[in-house]
């Protein structure tokens, strides 16, 4: 445990740093594209202007300055003052991969900042601010403060006092009423810090109005029962007075007067009356009652021309904030969906109970099996409820679970930026289907062969420009990354339209060596696989990129440790793809559960098409030794599931049995030969790689209700090493 009274504070901190971030990638990604608009640029100054004022509340200094130079483009581009073109934009890309080496330094979860390119980025920045040579830096320690003097400084909740006052200006005394909704609280705003920053525009007196806390009964901890009356003197724009609540509009109640004045500060361009008599004094009871009293029913109604009304002047031209809080009161807010922050652990104790709920139901739906008990009864009944039940909260947990794989995929653009400036190349970057869902387990672990084969894909996938323009390509390249669903599983693709794969390269390299024997005839999907293989590398040179000879092996590795499989096509000239299929969760599954030779096997449901019983004179044998069974218009092959497994005596009887046709990932077909089918049933996965050892043919293992283990079948390598052996598996049929 550590004494930091703000350690907590910090960590939920840094989760939303991580949310920014992504945010400003996005937006930042969006404008380079041409998709962005001037909320873009609005939302990708608030994502930097939020990392920004949460570190100079913590006193990360080297992260305010960069966040700063950062925000204050940003300003300029917002305000149309400078244009938003390719150049920038670049420059802003490489600006937020500087930003996120800040952010994990100071979270102590990353290697030192490059200090050279930090400052590199922030001369580049200030050149674009200002125009021509970067300007020269300010002296310190005004180094960060912006343009209303605002410092960021380690903030003490307890210390509320104002900061030293500006020089006064004659301008007069503003008193600013500021009552905060619950809302304001539920999205973890602090009113203490927005004080402590108001107070940073001038000489301040805070007064609370503590009048509205109920008794300790009828307390409701969420709610806002405090109010505060500050006054502010010296040379202050309403404008900096708004953009202190910039972020909690719509959260408080909120009025900004100048004392003496009988209206809102901001007068009209053309007034078409004279000005109403001007009020004696402000009578702050009275300003903190209308404060506290509910927004008028009818919008339209004008506002009365008195300090009580708490019509808010509109701010100057250059910000646009809502006319009054009356119009805010009355127009619909769109409210975010209310979330929490769960740890982790709890979610998988969650799910780990789910799983053995799930156990104990097949478990006591085999014992009122076994009692021969008639299902009309009412035990009967209530087991069928028990199990709707049962899965509709399996269900609901593993939503809880579903993440999209968009958290993994915002952090390749950078990767991609990075390689691509190594290696020399022009690279676009393309994803698709980021929305799509998978258990957060599989998302985690995502990330590690994703960024191989896109490094993979750019060093040895994409020509150098000179050679694709010579080739009649563009000259930047680009590689695609997408993901989707198909039958129960989430499929990752990854492609380029480079050169494609050079198989007399790759035979040449493989044999060199000595990983495969010289006089080996293989094909072309062999070969393309060689480079799979552990020391298997194409590079000529070593580099940071690749060539030491571990990569693309330990993609394998790890999309099988998840339970799935990877698969390439290739085209000379036109490029290759890599497909990684894998199970949307490591949980739970529905599967068809069978018996063969005595085994209790499961079928997943998802790669089932048909089951069958198969005639005699359906089935046929290719070159005298491997069966294959007509199936529509096709033949197929013939899978002897207990033969293939090894717990057989040997080939039994085709028309004995039943028949699975089942489809892989490639949409490749075959037939599983089993005794018999039990019925279909929902499964919790238990990997059978690490309580025991991988198994050619099986994905996973299950407890049955009555106690017993029984296997998971892997569907796709069943089928596959089943087609390799059958030269001609799609044999169609004369019409």
């Amino acid at each position: 445990m550590t004494d930091d009274p703000f350690e907590a504070i910090k960590a939920t901190f840094f989760q939303e740093c991580e949310e920014l971030l992504a945010d400003l990638e996005s937006g930042l990604l969006a404008l380079e594209n041409g998709e962005g608009d001037d909320e873009t640029i609005n939302a990708v100054f608030r994502a930097v202007h939020s990392v920004k004022g949460g570190a100079g509340a913590f006193g990360m200094e080297a992260l305010v300055r960069f966040a700063h130079v950062f925000e204050t483009l940003m300003d300029e581009l917002r305000a149309g003052r400078k244009p938003c073109d390719d150049a920038t934009i670049k420059t802003l890309l490489r600006a937020s991969d500087v930003l996120n080496d800040h952010v994990s330094a100071a979270r102590g979860a990353g290697a030192p900042v490059d200090e050279a390119r930090s400052a590199a980025l922030v001369a580049e920045l200030e050149a674009l601010t200002h125009g021509g040579d970067a300007a020269p830096p300010a002296p310190a320690p005004e180094a960060d403060e912006d343009e209303f003097g605002f410092r960021p400084v380690q903030f003490d909740p307890m210390d509320l006092g104002p900061a030293p006052a500006p020089a006064e200006s004659g301008h007069g005394e503003w008193t600013v009423v500021f009552q905060p909704n619950a809302a304001l609280y539920a999205k973890a705003n602090d009113a203490g810090l927005l004080l402590r920053e108001l107070a940073r525009l001038g000489e301040a007196t805070i007064e609370i109005d503590a009048s509205g806390v109920p008794t300790l009964d009828a307390l409701e901890p969420e709610e806002g029962c405090l109010t505060w009356t500050i006054r502010l003197k010296g040379a202050v724009e309403e404008a900096a007075i708004r953009d202190v609540f910039e972020f909690v509009d719509g959260d408080c109640d909120l009025a900004i007067l100048r004392d003496g004045a009988n209206a809102p500060v901001a007068e009209p361009a053309e007034p078409a009356e004279p000005a109403a008599p001007a009020e004696p004094d402000l009578d702050i009871a009275a300003l903190l009652a209308a404060a506290q009293a509910p927004a008028p029913v009818e919008p339209a109604a004008p506002a009365p021309v008195e300090p009580a009304a708490l019509t808010a002047a509109p701010a100057p031209e250059a910000k646009t904030p809502p006319a009054a809080p009356e119009a805010a009161a009355n127009s619909p807010a769109i409210q975010a969906p209310a979330t929490i922050r769960v740890d982790l652990d709890r979610v998988d104790r969650l799910i780990n109970l789910v799983g053995e709920l799930v156990i104990q139901q097949a478990v006591l739906a085999q014992r009122v099996s076994e009692t021969a008990m008639v299902r009309a009864t009412g035990v009967g009944q209530g087991l069928e409820d028990l199990e709707l039940l049962t899965r509709e909260i399996q269900d609901s947990v593993m939503a809880i679970r579903a993440q999209p794989v968009k958290s993994v995929f915002q952090r390749m653009p950078r990767l991609v930026r990075e390689v691509a400036q190594m290696t020399g190349k022009q690279v676009r970057l393309v994803t698709e289907g980021e929305a799509t869902e998978v258990d957060k387990t599989v998302v985690e672990r995502l990330a590690e062969p994703i960024t191989h084969m896109l490094r993979n894909a750019i060093d040895h996938g994409l020509e150098k420009p000179e050679k694709r323009v010579a080739a009649g390509k563009p000259a930047e390249g680009q590689v695609r990354l997408a993901a989707l669903h198909r039958s129960g599983r989430i499929v990752i693709e990854i492609s380029d339209d480079g050169a494609g794969i050079n198989r007399e390269r790759v035979l040449g390299i493989a044999i060199e060596k000595g990983l495969i024997e010289p006089e080996a005839q293989l094909t072309d999907e062999q070969i393309d696989n060689l480079i799979f293989m552990p020391g298997f590398s194409t590079a000529e040179t070593i580099s940071d990129v690749s060539g030491r000879g571990v990569g693309m092996d330990v993609v394998k590795r790890s999309i099988q440790s998840l339970g799935g499989r990877i698969a390439i096509t290739s085209k000379p000239g036109e490029g290759s793809t890599f497909t990684m299929s894998l199970p949307l969760t490591l949980a739970v599954l529905d599967g068809m559960v069978v018996t063969s030779t005595e085994q209790t096997l499961v079928a997943p449901l998802a790669a089932i098409v048909e089951s069958l019983t198969p005639r005699a004179e359906d089935i046929h044998r290719v070159g005298g030794h491997t069966p294959v069974i007509r199936f529509r218009d096709e033949f197929v092959p013939l899978v002897d599931v207990a033969a293939t497994l090894g717990f057989g005596t040997g080939p039994e009887p085709a028309s004995t049995g039943v028949a699975l046709i089942v489809e892989a990932e490639g949409g490749a077909k075959a037939a599983l030969l089993v005794d018999a089918i039990q019925g279909q049933r929902q499964v919790v996965i238990k990997s059978l790689e690490t309580n025991y050892q991988a198994i050619d043919g099986v994905a996973a293992a299950t407890i049955l209700g009555d106690g017993r283990v029984a296997l998971i079948l892997d569907i796709d390598a069943l089928v596959s090493n089943t087609r390799r052996s059958v030269r001609k598996p799609d044999l169609k049929l004369a019409s």
